[in-house]
């Protein structure tokens, strides 16, 4: 049987993660978070309204009880202006665990590890759960757990880019080395990048651009719900050896003469 997924002490129904941005409208987002069967659902802090309750607010359409709303610092450029839209989140109510993320390049989007380790350092001893977006550097995932970070969000590739995972020996170095759960985040195209996440032995996926990004949102969140199940189960039952030469599937003793 699979371990149940547990961040800081906090269950974890589903391994697919799923954002909120892109869709066409609220009613959409909330028909394709329905369909991937997400537990923990991203809001970027500074892009949607989730604090204003004389508008119309994202949080009428997800229901707090029902999943887990992780508050993310999309759209920072810097460790300050990271911390204080955390802050924001605590302040409003929404959670103590936050997705991490410092930008460095507004071109590729790639996180800036430098600020990114700066702003972690600020937040876990403030008492925040925090997963921090970051490259697929091992160097880089080993200095934010020892900070004290409750989990690693190693990117497959740049943002909203949908290639897939560019290096994944990176990933399952990541993976071996860490006491914490990994969670690819960022770069996954479609259902078999999932799998392959999976199968590498991450511990979940987010992604957000895949399926808001698809021509039928609500039916590519179903794929990803799939796909992410089958890679979990494929990772548990072990693949077998790649071979350069084949091997028959029958056995050759005891064949007719």
């Amino acid at each position: 049987m699979d371990e149940i997924l547990k961040i800081s002490g906090v269950e974890i129904r589903s391994r697919l993660w799923v954002g909120t941005g892109k869709y066409k409208d609220f009613k959409e987002t909330k028909e394709a978070i329905e369909a991937s069967g997400a537990h923990v659902v991203t809001v970027a802090v500074r892009r949607v309204n989730i604090t204003d309750h004389s508008r119309e607010n994202l949080l009428d359409y997800i229901d707090p009880k029902k999943y887990i709303i992780l508050p993310n610092t999309a759209g920072c450029y810097t460790s300050e202006d990271a911390v204080r839209t955390a802050r924001l989140a605590r302040t409003a109510g929404i959670s103590d665990m936050v997705k991490l993320e410092v930008i460095g390049d507004e071109r590729t989007l790639l996180p800036d590890n430098e600020a990114l380790i700066e702003a972690a350092k600020i937040l876990v001893k403030e008492g925040f759960v925090v997963l921090p977006y970051t490259s697929d550097d091992p160097v880089v995932a080993r200095k934010l757990e020892d900070i004290g970070c409750s989990a690693i969000m190693p990117l497959a590739a740049p943002i909203g880019s949908g290639l897939g995972i560019r290096n994944p020996y990176n990933i399952r170095i990541i993976k071996e080395s860490a006491s914490v759960p990994v969670v690819v985040d960022a770069g996954v195209g479609t259902a078999s990048d999932a799998a392959i996440a999976m199968e590498l032995g991450a511990d979940a996926v987010l992604m957000n651009t895949a399926i808001a990004g698809a021509k039928y949102p609500v039916k590519m969140a179903h794929a990803m719900r799939m796909a992410v199940e089958a890679g979990r189960l494929a990772y548990l039952a072990g693949r077998i050896p790649r071979k350069l030469y084949a091997s028959a599937s029958s056995p050759l003793e005891g064949l007719i003469e």
